[in-house]
């Protein structure tokens, strides 16, 4: 009887004692989307020539194959892909802090109206903060300690009674 009240003194006590594995809790990140601009050579532009972003998002200027070299430079310097070509893949992620609108040209073809524009608008903030977890009542030292008490009171009961 005294094994049995034990083994389920024990079994109980693991039991009660919540999740035992530790977990950080997690920054809030901005969740960073990517938006491609091309190129529409039959009629120089940029396609889209127009997009509407939200800061940490990244806008990604990609074509290939092009018959004739282009580029994107923003008007301010902001971002820049480098020397007009063929065949251009590069990205400029807005960072916090960055909203406002970015006009940007295709130097080669500026005079015939290839021009884009990037609006990025704020991120949103969340308006409380993410509760942070106790761990006191998961702690595993808690648990161990908790289980070792309860073991060592069944097993000195047992040998009070002259069972062991």
């Amino acid at each position: 009887m005294n094994r049995s009240l034990v083994l389920l003194t024990v079994l109980l006590t693991f039991a009660l004692q919540g999740d035992l594995s530790h977990s950080e809790p997690q920054a809030s990140t901005l969740q960073s989307d990517t938006t491609v601009i091309s190129v529409d050579s039959t009629n120089l532009r940029f396609s889209p020539s127009s997009v509407t972003i939200t800061e940490g998002d990244t806008v990604r200027f990609f074509w290939s194959g092009q018959a004739l070299p282009h580029n994107a430079v923003e008007q301010n310097g902001v971002f820049d892909t480098g020397e007009p070509a063929r065949a251009v893949d590069e990205s400029f992620t807005f960072p916090l802090g960055s909203n406002g609108t970015y006009v940007f040209v295709c130097e080669p073809h500026e005079s015939v109206g290839m021009v884009g524009e990037i609006v990025v608008e704020p991120a949103e903030v969340p308006a409380d903060p993410p509760a942070v977890q106790d761990d006191a009542e998961d702690t595993p030292f808690v648990s161990a300690v908790l289980t070792v008490s309860v073991v060592g009171l069944a097993v000195g009961a047992r040998r009070l009674q002259g069972n062991g």
